[in-house]
């Protein structure tokens, strides 16, 4: 019996665990998706066509909810929805307002080390 209670303890404690990192992951993509969505003067280049942020962060939040389990962290979330169209096989680009196009994969996975670097809010302080 004390075997069992064990067990079930240390299931209850891993399975809280990795609900934690679930959601610290889910807070990961938010922000990617914030960091476009976001974004003034900025264009989202999907197959050929422009869309603002908010057209943008739509459409990765819809390819988020589909892709389900095949995204567990923010860089699959990246290299699954951000970076290229499902359907097309192209690869997505943001245009700033300077003019100058990076590719989405690029935009994201700089926006990904900022949230992780020391001066981001999201930062975990000692």
């Amino acid at each position: 019996m004390v075997k069992l209670l064990i067990t079930f303890v240390v299931l209850v404690l891993c399975a809280a665990a990795a609900g934690g990192q679930v959601d610290v992951e889910r807070s990961k993509i938010e922000y990617l998706i914030s960091s476009v969505e976001g974004l003034q003067g900025t264009k989202f280049i999907r197959n050929g066509v422009a869309y603002d942020g908010k057209e943008a962060a739509a459409h990765l939040r819809m390819k988020l909810k589909r892709a389900g389990p095949r995204v567990r962290t923010a860089e699959d979330f990246i290299r699954v929805c951000a970076s290229k169209s499902y359907l097309s096989g192209r690869p997505y680009s943001i245009k700033l307002p300077n003019g100058k196009e990076i590719m989405a994969e690029e935009f994201f996975t700089k926006a990904l080390k900022k949230y992780h670097s020391p001066e981001s809010p999201n930062h975990p302080k000692p």
